[in-house]
């Protein structure tokens, strides 16, 4: 007589991948982790395993999971008022525009919730700044773009994209855009014409690898769209905050950009919150009925905000990062290892470039996940590395000991 045995009952963790895998839309491939907790740098699995967060979430925790002072400011408001739209003023608003603006140094700011949406409220910013202030003809408004950029996912954003994926079958796109190499300042010079109103930057190229340009590269754009009437637009959604080692990217250089970008850790890893800010030359063309956001400065998402700028300025996440960051990359660098090409960065964000020989980047990601590190590959051969700020030195050292092994 024979005995059929009935297969292995399938583990916690993979039944939500197939539960993901049957209802989801297939348009991301995460590492096989399912994760259930997180405090502070930690994330835990639903199998009880814990992790170090090495991605914070593309920067959106940069003042790590949960923090306490973020939570409690949530939970506050939520038991007092969540949403009024901007039909009707709220006592959250006002306070937190006031210090995002104090911060960063602008006249105002217009909040919105992710970070694609204000790249879209920047764009629409400086063409009609282009057509009131500088008489470009109606219609004919050209803004500067970088190879390799990423701004978000509208159908207008990947449009500019020089990533195929992001555009092969969304067309047809918005005009109105000029893409240059980026890091390349002659290409930038050249680019400028009569129409430019805009030039949308990332003073570091997040998801194209952690690509830092050259030493004054900031700087020389700023100067020259000065000198040309063209409006300097930094998106500092994933670099600014602390992640870089500043406050915002920008201030390596000195630079002061006309618009600014910001998003991601604006939420503390809570609530998603964005901003575009600028003086009042740029802020003032907007009247009412031109542009908004039910949910953009809703009272729920205005307290956390006002949190997550107080943790990262009072913990002086900035700072940590700067020195944790430059020593974390002399470290990575001193590694021998045969597959690894370059270490580049800035700050807490870092870029692990993988060489071609030794295959893509996420074979090492998922080396370092059955270490106990969870990091994720991005443009195939680069690994990054951006742990929330809050990271100790300690913690690190014991990362580096999986790392160096994974790496070699």
């Amino acid at each position: 007589m024979t005995t059929t045995m009935a297969p292995p009952a399938p583990s916690v963790t993979q039944r939500y991948l197939e539960e993901a895998e049957r209802y989801s839309a297939h348009n991301y491939h995460p590492l096989p982790v399912v994760l259930d907790r997180g405090e502070g740098v930690w994330v835990w699995d639903v199998e009880g395993n814990r992790y170090l967060d090495m991605l914070a979430s593309y920067s959106a925790v940069n003042q790590g999971h949960r923090h306490p002072e973020i939570i409690a400011a949530a939970r506050e408001q939520m038991d007092r008022l969540t949403l009024t739209s901007r039909a009707f003023h709220n006592d959250q608003m006002g306070p937190f525009l006031r210090e995002l603006c104090e911060a960063a140094g602008f006249d105002a700011a217009l909040p919105m919730n992710t970070g694609a949406e204000a790249v879209e409220t920047a764009i629409k910013m400086v063409r009609k700044w282009g057509y009131q202030a500088r008489g470009v003809p109606d219609g004919e408004a050209e803004i500067i773009v970088c190879e390799d950029n990423f701004h978000g996912r509208t159908t207008t954003i990947v449009g500019f994209s020089s990533e195929e994926q992001y555009r092969a079958g969304f067309g047809p796109f918005t005009p109105g855009f000029r893409v240059i190499p980026y890091g390349d300042i002659d290409a930038l010079r050249a680019a400028i014409g009569p129409n430019t109103v805009g030039f949308l930057v990332e003073p570091i190229q997040g998801e194209a690898g952690v690509i830092v340009p050259p030493d004054g590269y900031m700087r020389d754009a700023a100067e020259l769209c000065r000198e040309n009437g063209v409006a300097l637009v930094a998106d500092e959604i994933q670099t600014g905050l602390g992640r870089t080692g500043r406050f915002f990217c920008c201030d390596w250089e000195d630079v002061r950009p006309d618009v600014l970008i910001v998003g991601k850790a604006l939420g503390g890893g809570v609530y998603p919150v964005s901003a575009a800010i600028a003086d009042s030359e740029f802020m003032d063309v907007f009247r009412p009925g031109d542009h908004g956001s039910t949910f953009g400065g809703n009272p729920l998402g205005a307290a956390v905000g006002r949190a997550s700028l107080r943790v990262i300025i009072e913990e002086d996440l900035s700072r940590r990062s700067d020195e944790l960051g430059s020593w974390f990359m002399d470290r990575l660098r001193a590694i021998d290892s045969p597959h690894v090409e370059g270490v580049r960065g800035r700050g807490l964000m870092i870029g692990v470039v993988i060489k071609e020989s030794s295959g893509t980047a996420r074979p090492y990601c998922e080396a370092l996940k059955t270490r106990g590190i969870l990091a994720k590959e991005t443009h195939h051969q680069v690994v990054r590395f951006a742990p929330p700020l809050t990271v100790t030195r300690a913690e690190l050292e014991d990362a580096l000991v999986e790392i160096e092994a994974v790496l070699r």
